[in-house]
Formats: structure tokens, sequence, C-alpha cells
């Protein structure tokens, strides 16, 4: 009969109970019958509680680990801490005059870990008699290699490399799974995988000796059978029971919050509170992340660390506070959570391939990692994965931090990502994020880019989409205004797809807005698109390259977007657009967009009662957004009533328009020109909005447009500069059209019958 044992006290987090699980599972299963377990065992994750199927009852399960569990001879004998080193200690007598302790001598002075060690070696009980084999073998070694303390890697000698070699030479099957777990040997360097810290240890923490002291506290050694009292210790490790039988021992990384320190108890501060069990069973359970030294075709000939489901820490993805925690950390680990039972060959093979790929590579880090999820580059039934970082947080201590929760599904916005990988610009970022010189505005804005795009590869939606291109803007602008980045990132971000613009449509005011004035570009003499509005935000390049980018332009005048307030950077665009177009004798274009707002969405803005900051950004990143192919955007008529701009702006909103669109509309004669009086937005920048419309009234009547009434329209409280930025927002042709019809003002000219004809831009 199977049977099915939720056990509360294995759960995804702390990483101590998540390893509990995997050592629950694989105790049971390589014991097999003979051994009090059950080879056939099983498990699997539900409802963030692990759940062991076994023919096991759960008072022989509690039997298991009472009496038959044979502990793996874990050792770690290149540490200092690891029990197999005497420490030099200063020995002290009190001056018979003054009375106070003086020093007279150095003497070898045994330890906690020493006699810990010695212990178990003295030991008689058949369940330790692995650990006795492996301490003799670690001792031989240390014999060999004639040392009295532990060996450590000098400039001139990798003496520690060659120990952990020569150990792993000889070491015995029951041991070399738990050394890989810990070490790893690349080539002529020994590499740490971050789930044992750095080779066994955290600090002055050695976990191999301190998991031998808790199995004293569990078992008599000289007997072979549990301690009195421990049965309530093991329900409360497995099953979540309530117990106060804890030890005042450290438990390290593995669960900060029974690590001590301020705010830990009632008091000021606690002390470290661990059960026995919870350290036994979490380092069981990490002998299954056993690593390995892999070489892989991205990294040359090199030999690199291949631990599971581990990649490099990465600046701002969710969970990491700051820039700082990429060098103040030893990467992160996605522990996998699965629904279906598995047995534990099946969770070994999925941890031995434990690789998540990207595009046919491997992942690197935190991004790459969600972005292989987001496409389905992990498989094996793996519904979610509980992400760690191993940061630093206490003092030089690392603290195993959990960061997320990651669900395995497709999401296909987050392929938008690959695009910004395009001449390796997106690396250049975040290489250039790490570098301690770089200008903090830098450091925030690809913080900012780099938690947006890990919340892309979770969220799909226009939001998640909207929030990426703001930040890709956001970056682009800090290194538009420092030579010296450039050098670090050599060229803009790559010209995106017309997907980006796309799916970040919200229907908003504000994108529609920002999408207007992205459009904006002249044709030259040639029929090419000149002048794009990318040129007025940055110093980059008007001619592509051959793969349709851009490059820095240093000396480039045309630069005139700065962190002031969007009106200001719009009136500045129209002056520098305005003085360029002139030179290009296309004068009267200078607002040619290939794409436009709406009047609802000029009114929302009048009205201050869109978000201009989020329309400055946004078009940051749509500006880099190719347009070639676009279409007018298209919005349902039916659901919108039409907006009541006042007459004096529709008035003035004419020498806006490009002359194109006017002569489409059989509004303006082919022979006949309309530029903008530089007088206009002059006096709106004053603040004189009625010497702008009265102007523009006189213009119109000297080409004829026939007029309604004798005087212009009057204008008060009018905010002039909002006005001018108002003006420069491109309409659509079909809005263009109905702005033109509901002003009532008569052409410059008869026309014909024939009706307007939308024109391609």
């Amino acid at each position: 009969m199977i049977h099915e044992h939720p056990l509360p006290g294995c759960t995804p987090t702390p990483l101590a109970s998540y390893l509990k699980a995997l050592a629950v599972l694989r105790l049971v299963a390589e014991a097999g019958t003979e051994g009090g377990g059950d080879a056939n065992a099983t498990g699997f994750w539900r409802d963030d509680i692990f759940v062991l199927r076994t023919r096991l009852t759960t008072e022989e399960l509690r039997a298991f680990f009472l009496s038959r569990y044979r502990p793996t001879p874990l050792l770690a004998p290149w540490n200092g801490g690891s029990g197999f080193y005497f420490q030099e200690g200063k020995l002290k007598e009190k001056d018979p005059v003054t009375g106070k302790k003086i020093k007279t001598g150095i003497r070898d002075q045994e330890t906690e870990a020493t006699r810990t060690v010695a212990a178990i070696t003295q030991s008689s009980s058949p369940r330790l008699a692995d650990y006795r084999d492996a301490i003799t073998t670690a001792r031989r070694v240390i014999d060999d290699f004639k040392i009295v303390e532990a060996p450590e890697n000098t400039s001139t000698n990798n003496e520690k490399d060659q120990f952990i070699q020569a150990f792993r030479n000889i070491a015995s099957d029951h041991c070399l799974s738990a050394m890989d777990s810990a070490v790893v040997i690349a080539g002529d360097e020994t590499s740490f995988p971050p789930l044992l810290g750095t080779g066994g240890n955290d600090g002055n923490l050695d976990f191999t000796n301190n998991f031998m002291q808790r199995l004293l506290e569990v078992i008599d050694v000289s007997v072979g059978e549990s301690r009195s009292g421990v049965e309530d210790s093991l329900g409360s490790a497995l099953f979540g029971v309530p117990c106060n039988l804890l030890s005042d021992s450290a438990i390290g990384q593995f669960a900060p919050g029974f690590a001590g320190g301020p705010n830990a108890s009632s008091g000021f501060e606690g002390s470290a509170r661990t059960n026995a069990w919870d350290f036994i069973l979490m380092l069981e359970g990490a002998v299954l992340f056993a690593a390995s030294a892999v070489r892989r075709l991205e990294f040359g000939d090199r030999a690199i660390l291949s631990a599971p489901f581990v990649v490099r820490g990465r600046v701002g993805t969710a969970g990491v506070a700051s820039a700082g925690d990429d060098d103040d950390s030893r990467n992160e680990i996605w522990m996998p959570l699965w629904t279906v039972p598995c047995g534990v060959d099946e969770i070994c093979s999925l941890l031995s391939e434990g690789r998540a790929t990207l595009n046919g590579r491997s992942a690197r880090d935190g991004l790459d990692f969600a972005r292989a999820v987001a496409q389905l580059g992990v498989n094996r039934g793996i519904r979610s994965f509980q992400r760690y970082g191993f940061l630093k947080r206490q003092g030089k201590n690392f603290l195993a931090t959990p960061l997320s929760r990651i669900a395995v599904r497709r999401n296909p916005d987050a392929d938008l990502i690959a695009e910004l990988e395009r001449r390796n610009w997106f690396a250049s970022v975040q290489r250039y994020a790490r570098d301690e010189n770089a200008p903090n505005a830098f450091l925030t804005a690809a913080h900012q880019l780099d938690i947006a795009l890990f919340t892309l590869t979770q969220q799909a939606g226009r939001t998640a989409v909207q929030s990426v291109l703001r930040r890709i803007g956001g970056v682009e602008a800090t290194l538009s205004r420092s030579p010296k980045s450039q050098e670090s990132v050599r060229v803009p971000a790559p010209r995106l797809s017309l997907d980006w613009a796309i799916k970040g449509d919200d229907q908003s005011a504000e994108f529609r807005i920002a999408v207007a004035f992205a459009g904006l570009c002249l044709r030259d003499e040639q029929g090419r698109r000149v002048l794009h509005v990318r040129r007025h935000l940055g110093k980059v390049s008007e001619t592509l390259n051959v793969v349709g980018d851009r490059a820095w332009e240093p000396t480039s005048h045309l630069a005139v977007w700065g962190p002031g307030p969007l009106t200001g950077n719009l009136a500045a665009l129209l002056h520098r657009r305005r003085l360029e177009a002139i030179a290009l004798g296309a004068e009267g274009e200078m607002l040619a967009s290939q794409t436009g707002a709406t009047r609802n969405d000029v009114a929302a803005f009048l009205d201050s009662t869109t978000d201009d900051a989020r329309i400055g950004e946004l078009l940051g990143g749509l500006a880099c957004v190719d347009w070639s192919g676009a279409e007018p955007p298209k919005t349902d008529r039916r659901t919108q009533e039409d907006a009541l701009l006042p007459p004096a702006f529709e008035i003035l909103k004419v020498f806006f328009t490009p002359e194109s669109v006017l002569r489409a509309l059989k509004w303006l004669p082919s022979d006949r020109s309309f530029h903008l009086p530089a007088e206009i937005p002059v006096h709106l920048v004053a603040g004189d909005a009625q010497a702008a419309v009265k102007l523009a009234w006189q213009r119109l009547r000297v080409i004829g447009v026939k007029l309604a009434g004798r005087n212009p329209p009057q204008v008060t409280g009018v905010d002039g500069p909002r006005w001018l930025a108002a003006l420069c927002i491109p309409l659509t042709f079909a809005e263009t059209a109905r702005l033109l019809r509901g002003l009532n003002l008569s052409p410059a000219f008869d026309p014909d019958t024939t009706e307007p004809t939308e024109i391609i831009t």
C-alpha cells in the first residue's frame, strides 16, 4: 500500500527546508528495503509542501531516521575548521604581583571541531562506518602532504588545490558525491559551487564539522541508537510539529530567519537556534547538487563551473537591491518545483542536466534564466522555480535569500528582448553597469532596465512592454550625455521592430502622443527619410549601417532634449527642427510624421490630464522603433466623442500642419507655400497667446482664407508654452481633416469635386 506523507517541515523556503525535502526522498530511496527504506519512493510539491509517496507508514518513516539512517560522510579536510587540525593557542598564567594574565608560551589547542572528529573515529556504530573510513582516508592524505595546518594556495604554490585533488583520487564512492557538491577541480584550479559556500564553509562556519556535531546530538555513537528526546526534533523537522529542543548552533546561509542577530528574538539581539535534524537533512539534500567542470563553446577552452540551475547574479532582477549586490554575491540558484511524483533517479537526472537554454546557449544570469523559462527552455515537468540569491548580508557572511517565485509558462512578449542583443548592445550596457567608474545616472538607468526586462519575462502585457521602452530611452539618454560612456557602450540602442509599438499600445493618450512624435521624419530630394526625431533626443547619427542601426555622433548639434519639462523640450525640438528643415528646403514639412495622434489626445494634453513624464520616457524608447512600415493608428470613432478644442488653438494648428497634408486635403494649392511664422512660437513661449492668434489670423487672411468674423478669437488664461507643445503634436490625416472641417474655414482656393486622398509619408 502506498502512503502519502505531506511534510509541512519541507517547504520551498527557506533553502534549508527545500533541501530537507530532497534529503528525505534520497535517503529513503537509496536505503532500499534492506536498509529500512523504499527504493520506489517518489515525491512532489503540492501547495508549497513536499509530499512523500512511499510504502512506509508514518511510524516506519520515523523509525528509519531514528534507527536505520546511515549518514553520508561529509568532509572538508582542506578547511581549517574541519576538525583535522589543532589550533595554535597561547598559554596564559596570572602574574603573581598584578594578578593579570600573561602569555607564557604556545601549545596546540584542542577544539570542539577536533573533538568531534575524534568522537566519530572512536565510535563503534555500524551506522558511522562510512564516516570512519572517510576520516581515515583524509588523515592519510594529510600525512602524505606532511601538513599540520590547513593547506593554502599562494602565488607560488597551489597546495590546497593539489590536496583536494589527491583526496578526491582516493575517496570512496560514498564521499565523492558529497565532495562534488562542495568543490570542483576545473583544470588546475578549484571552484566552489555557491550552495556550500567556499568549499564546505561560510566564513568561520564549517558545514561538514557542524554536520558531524549535529549527528552526535541525535546519535549515541557508542551504541548507534538515537538519543533520548530526538523523536520530537525529528517530528518538527519533517512534520512541522512545535519543538523546543533547539541548540545554540549556527545554521549558516541556509535559513536566514534562524541565523540570529538583531531583532531575532524578544530582546535586542538573539542567538542562532537550530534543530539538529534540520541541519543534518539540509546538508544531506545538498549532496544531490553535485557540480562539474564543463567546457562550453561560448567560453572557448576555459573550463568553467557548471552547477545545477546556478547562474550569475544580475543587477536589478527582482529581489536584488542594488548594483553592488552583483559584486557581493555568489550567484543565484533556481530550485525546481514539480507537481508530478518523481523518483530519486528522475530528480538526479533533472539536476544533472540542470541547465536552462536560451537561443541555443546556456543561460548565464538571472535574466537569461527567466527568458529561457518564458521560452520554455526548461522542461521535465517543472511548474515553477524558487529563486535564491546568495547575497552578502551579515558582515562578510552570505545568506541564501529568497528572491522570487518564477512560473514556467510561455510568454511570447519576452521574445522581444532578443532584439536588444543586436550588435552586443545589451551585453555592453550590463558590462558597463558593473564598472565602478560609470556615472550614477547610467547605473540607475541600467538597473531600471534590468528590472523592467525581468518583469517582462513574467508578465506579458502592454504595461510591461511600455516599461521596457521607457527604460531603453533612459539608458540611451544617459549614454548620449556622456562621451566617455560612449567609449564603453560603443553603439546606441539597436533599431527595434514595429512589434514593440504594437504590443505596447494601451490606447492611452500618452502612448499615442509619444508615437506621433516618434514618427517625425522628413524626406530628402532622393525620397529618403531623414531628420528622425531620435536625432533630437540624443547624439546619434543619421546614416544607418549595414544592419540598419545608427552610431554615436558626439559632435551633433541636433540633440536638444534634456532632463527638463516636456513643454520646454518640445519648444527646443521645434526650433531646431525648423532650422534644419529650412536648410533642407522643407520648412513646410518640419512636423511631418509617419504616425499621428487624435484631437482627443491633444485636448487631454491641453487640460494637463496626461502624464508628461511618461510621454517623454515613452518617446525615448519609441524613437528607436523602425516606423517605415507603420500605418496610422486606428481609433474607434463610435466610442469617442469629438474633442472640443478652443477655436483659437485650431486656427494656430493650421500653421503646424505639414503642407503635404493640406494639399492632399485640397486646402492648399500646389503652387503656394504655407510656412509657420517664427514669431508665433516666440509669442507662445513668452506667454502671449493672444498675439500669436492675432498673427495667425492675419496670415490666413493674407493667403486668402475666408475667416468667420472680423476679429480673431479672444484668448485668456492660456498657458502659452503648453499650447506650443500641444500644437507640435502631429495629428493623423483623418484627424486633421476633421479639425479643418470643424474650424469651418474656407480653403485658400476653390477645390474641385475630387475627394481628398490620404498621403503616403
